[in-house]
């Protein structure tokens, strides 16, 4: 069995041009000699912002950059053919293609439409802070760039639970639209204010039929134009539980396939994902957010973090099937809605404690393989270009779980600020085998077990953090070393 390992392959701040899927074209064969087996991709569909769109803001599902709406006929990342294009190159370089579906909400709508409302609390949306009354907002959309190719489906405010701007006065707040479903918010997981159905935009209303109808149509329709081999959904927090099991079991019973699907629930609450685990019959895996969480604080913490704790309350120490581990994605960039950076000198060991041990689906964030840069405000008020460095290890990093990360692992977390495991390696991959050691402060060491296959082979530091080479002993145990703050992997010398 390999080791396989997806890669996130946008971040928030990519350069407009319409080139991302010219670059996934082209980068499709290196990533998969370098470890990467998934490519998880950005919304494809055009959003309200047209071709500035991060994606998330979507107008138009059908529009995957081959309509003139919104400004632009491409997306930011490029056009419909594009796209295809992209799909395939990935295909045949050998990597799964996982998609971004955005179900939430929708943005951007062409008419305003005029309907009864009640204004509810934002702290708690279970509270009323209104009588009924109308408000006029932009909930119908009829795409005329597209003119019912595709779909001649018009949404309306029927089709929505909830808005947030009233176009007659210009007020923003969270509206409970009173439609033939009731004025209560649909049923999610969690009771984060009060009920947090409603995130942003025109709220997707799932009790309608015809909505779900029409989602299903284009599920399948989305495969069918690109072939994608599973998904990532945004947000399911936000979304009907469900909604998503009928829609997951549609999708994997009309196209014959399994569509490893990764759901979005942001929550450092442990608890509340293995509910909504259950709330979905296991139907997807999650992000492990508080495994992130406890990333960005031993990042941050330095020494003073407790390394032995950094699985407490995570879901791949829980759940560890239905975790995909990580260490940055768009929305903890800096300036973002999530905002955790992991400070640059942790994040090689964070890499190493999600690529190289036995549990978890691990996901590498193109920023840290690629770099990335951003404006923000200095303290002087003027604007300044910030430039992210790319993880230098991180090649080295997904080579060894490609490689070497096999086998039975026993752990050493038995020191604050050092920890250690060890993989004995197995029969179907040469030269398989390492011990892992990590610090946070001072250089160390660790007497580590690593089996007695090994016994009286020399290893090496593959990272080349340190000069070291140590003899394995016959009892198939050996003294291991690390730089102070930093991670060496110890290999079979070649």
């Amino acid at each position: 069995m390999e080791n396989f390992t997806m890669m996130q392959f946008f971040e928030w701040y990519l350069p407009g041009g319409a080139g991302h899927w010219e670059h996934l074209k082209n980068e499709a064969q290196k990533l998969k000699q370098i470890g990467i087996d998934t490519v998880w991709l950005p919304p494809a569909s055009k959003g309200a912002a047209g071709g500035y769109s991060v994606g998330y803001d979507v107008y138009d599902i059908y529009d995957l950059g081959e309509f003139d709406q919104k400004g632009s006929v491409a997306t930011k990342y490029g056009s419909k053919q594009q796209l295809i294009d992209a799909v395939n190159a990935a295909h045949e370089a050998g990597l799964n293609v996982y998609v971004d579906i955005v179900l939430n909400h929708m943005g951007g709508g062409d008419e305003t439409e005029r309907f009864t409302v009640k204004k509810v609390n934002p702290e708690n949306r279970e509270e009323f802070i209104s009588d009924s009354y109308e408000i006029e907002a932009f909930t119908k959309f009829t795409f005329p760039g597209r003119q019912g190719q595709y779909s001649q489906f018009v949404w309306d405010w029927q089709c929505f639970s909830g808005v947030d701007f009233d176009n007659s006065t210009g007020e923003t707040a969270i509206y409970s639209i009173q439609n033939q479903y009731g004025d209560a918010w649909e049923n999610v997981v969690g009771d984060e204010n009060g009920n947090f159905d409603y995130l942003m935009f025109n709220d997707i209303e799932f009790r309608n039929p015809a909505v779900r109808d029409e989602l299903k149509r284009w599920g399948k329709w989305y495969h069918d134009t690109i072939g994608f081999n599973g998904m990532r959904l945004d947000a399911v927090k936000h979304i009907s539980y469900d909604f998503f099991n009928d829609w997951l079991d549609y999708m994997r019973n009309e196209t014959g396939q399994e569509f490893f699907t990764v759901g979005e629930y942001w929550s450092y609450d442990l608890p509340l994902l293995e509910q909504y685990i259950e709330a979905t019959g296991a139907r997807m895996s999650l992000f492990d957010a508080p495994l992130h969480n406890n990333i960005h604080q031993a990042s941050v913490q330095g020494n003073e973090y407790d390394l032995t704790k950094i699985f407490d309350n995570t879901l791949v120490a829980a759940n560890p099937d239905k975790a995909v581990t990580l260490v940055e994605n768009h929305d903890t960039q800096p300036l973002q809605s999530l905002t955790q950076p992991v400070e640059a000198w942790f994040k090689p060991l964070a890499y190493a404690l999600i690529l190289l041990r036995e549990k978890g689906y691990p996901c590498v964030f193109y920023a840290d393989l690629y770099g990335a840069s951003y404006t923000d405000k200095g303290d002087d008020g003027n604007e300044h270009n910030v430039n992210i460095a790319s993880v230098a290890e991180l090649e080295a990093l997904l080579y060894l779980r490609k490689h070497l990360t096999y086998g039975m692992q026993r752990d050493y977390f038995d020191h604050p600020n050092c920890i250690g495991w060890t993989r004995e390696g197995d029969d179907e991959h040469d030269s398989s085998g390492c011990a892992v050691l990590l610090s946070n402060s001072e250089e160390g060491s660790k007497h580590m077990e690593i089996g007695v296959r090994h016994a009286g082979k020399i290893f090496v530091d593959y990272l080349g953090k340190h000069d070291a080479k140590i003899t394995v002993g016959d009892d198939g145990w050996a003294e291991f070393f690390v730089r102070a703050g930093s991670v060496s992997v110890w290999g079979v010398e070649r």
